[in-house]
C-alpha cells in the first residue's frame, strides 16, 4: 500500500497528514501540523481528533521546511512516502482540477500570486524545495478554487470591461478542498439535506461561506482573490473599492503598503487592536474586542442570508473550520441572527459542539462538521498517480 504525503501550507501553520492508499480506500496513519505563529516554533502529531500525541521543537530552514517534514514523517512510518500531494490556493482560469506538478505548471501558478499573497507563494515554495531535494519524487498539487469551477457565469462575472474577465480576472472562490470535503461528509451523513440547499461555513483564520445545492458549489463570499468576503482574523473582507482608492490618493499607501495593511492588519486584530484570536477576543472585557465579534457575526449571518437569496432558500447550515469547529458561542450568536430564516439551535447539541445541532423541527437543520483538507489533498494525488487502485 503505498503512502502519500498530504502537505497544506498556510500563512502561520503547515498541516500534514500521511495515508496509506489501496483499492480505492485513503486510511490515514499520521496527521500533525508545524506552527510558525507565536514565540515556540513545534511541529505536533495529533491523532484523528485532533489530540496532541507528541510535540517537538522545530528549526524553521525557511525552504527546506518541506523536506525536513518528509524526513520527520517518513521516520516515523512503515514505508516511504511514494508521492506528495500540496494545496495550492489559486489556481486561476486554466486549472480546474488537480495536476502534476511540473516546472511549467509552477510557473505559471507564480504568476497568479499577487491575487493570493499570503498564501501562492508558500504552496509553491514547498513544491519546489522537494523538486529540488527529491527530483524523482511525484508531486501532486490541488487547488482551493477547483471545488467553485461549476459556477455559472453570472455568479462569477465582475462589474469591470469585458476585456478584463478575458484576462481571467472574475471570482473564483476558495476553502474549496474544505467545502469539498464538508459535501462529501454531509452525503453521508444526512443525505436529504445534502441533496438540497445548503451554506457551509469555513470560519477560522481565513473565512468564507459556500452556497452548495446538491453537494455542488453555486457561490462563494470569497472572489477574485482569498482578500474577498467575511471579515478575517487579519484581512479586511469585502471593501468598497472607492476606500482603496483613498488609501493610495489620499493617505500615500504604495501597493506593499495596502497588502500589509488589507492582509496582514485588518479583519479582527484590526479592528480590536489585541488580537486575530476570535478565542482571545470572546475573553476579553475589551469593548473594541467586543465590536470585532460582533462585526464577524454580523457579517457572517448577513452573508448566510445573502446566498440563501441566491439558493432561493435554506435547508442547511454547516459550520466547519477552526471557529465553526470549536466555538459554540460563535455558533450561537450567528444562529440567533438566522432565526427569521428558520434556524433554531439545541443548546445542548451546541454546548457538545459534534455533529447535528439543530433543534427537533428545525426548519433548517445545522450541523458542526469537521473539515478535513488533508484527506482531499491525497485522495486527488492519488487518483491523478493511479495510486488507487
Amino acid at each position: 500500500m503505498p503512502s502519500i504525503l498530504a502537505l497544506n501550507t498556510g500563512s502561520s501553520t503547515v498541516k500534514f497528514g500521511a495515508f496509506e492508499t489501496a483499492r480505492g480506500a485513503l486510511t490515514s496513519v499520521m496527521r500533525g501540523r508545524i506552527e510558525f505563529h507565536g514565540p515556540g516554533r513545534r511541529v505536533l502529531s495529533l491523532d484523528t481528533d485532533g489530540v496532541v500525541l507528541t510535540e517537538a521543537p522545530w528549526v524553521d530552514r525557511g525552504r527546506d521546511t518541506a523536506p525536513d517534514l518528509l524526513r520527520w514523517v517518513e521516520a516515523r512510518l512503515t514505508r516511504p512516502v511514494a508521492a506528495v500531494g500540496h494545496r495550492v490556493v489559486h489556481g486561476g482560469p486554466d486549472f480546474s482540477q488537480a495536476v502534476v506538478a511540473s516546472e511549467a505548471v509552477l510557473d505559471s501558478l507564480a504568476v497568479l500570486t499577487p491575487l493570493a499573497p499570503l498564501h501562492q507563494q508558500q504552496g509553491l515554495a514547498g513544491v519546489q524545495a522537494l523538486r529540488n531535494a527529491y527530483p524523482d519524487l511525484p508531486q501532486v498539487v490541488a487547488f482551493d478554487t477547483a471545488f467553485h469551477g461549476g459556477h455559472e457565469p453570472v455568479v462569477d462575472r465582475l462589474g469591470l470591461p469585458r476585456g478584463w474577465e478575458a484576462k481571467g480576472l472574475r471570482r473564483y472562490g476558495f476553502h474549496g478542498l474544505s467545502y469539498e470535503s464538508v459535501a462529501e461528509q454531509l452525503a453521508t451523513l444526512d443525505p436529504s439535506t445534502a441533496t438540497g440547499r445548503v451554506v457551509t461555513a469555513h470560519l477560522g483564520s481565513g473565512a468564507s461561506l459556500c452556497a452548495l445545492r446538491d453537494g455542488r458549489s453555486v457561490d462563494s463570499t470569497m472572489g477574485a482573490t482569498p482578500l474577498d468576503g467575511l471579515v478575517m482574523g487579519t484581512r479586511c473582507g469585502s471593501l468598497d473599492p472607492g476606500v482603496v482608492l483613498y488609501l493610495q490618493q489620499v493617505a500615500g499607501l504604495d501597493a506593499a503598503e495596502l497588502v500589509d495593511l488589507l492582509y496582514r492588519r485588518s479583519g479582527l486584530l484590526g479592528i480590536s487592536g489585541l488580537s486575530d484570536d476570535i478565542r482571545v477576543l470572546l475573553e476579553s472585557d475589551s469593548l473594541a474586542a467586543r465590536e470585532a465579534v460582533d462585526l464577524f457575526v454580523y457579517r457572517a449571518a448577513r452573508e448566510v442570508a445573502t446566498l440563501a437569496g441566491g439558493l432561493e432558500g435554506l435547508d442547511g447550515l454547516v459550520f466547519t473550520a477552526g471557529i465553526g469547529e470549536n466555538s459554540p458561542r460563535i455558533r450561537e450568536k450567528i444562529c440567533a441572527r438566522l432565526a427569521w430564516l428558520g434556524v433554531e439551535l439545541d443548546p445542548a447539541a451546541n454546548s457538545r459542539g459534534t455533529g447535528r445541532l439543530s433543534a427537533a423541527g428545525s426548519p433548517v437543520t445545522v450541523w458542526m462538521i469537521r473539515t478535513d483538507e488533508e484527506r482531499m489533498i491525497a485522495r486527488h494525488a492519488s487518483r491523478l498517480l493511479g495510486l488507487d487502485r
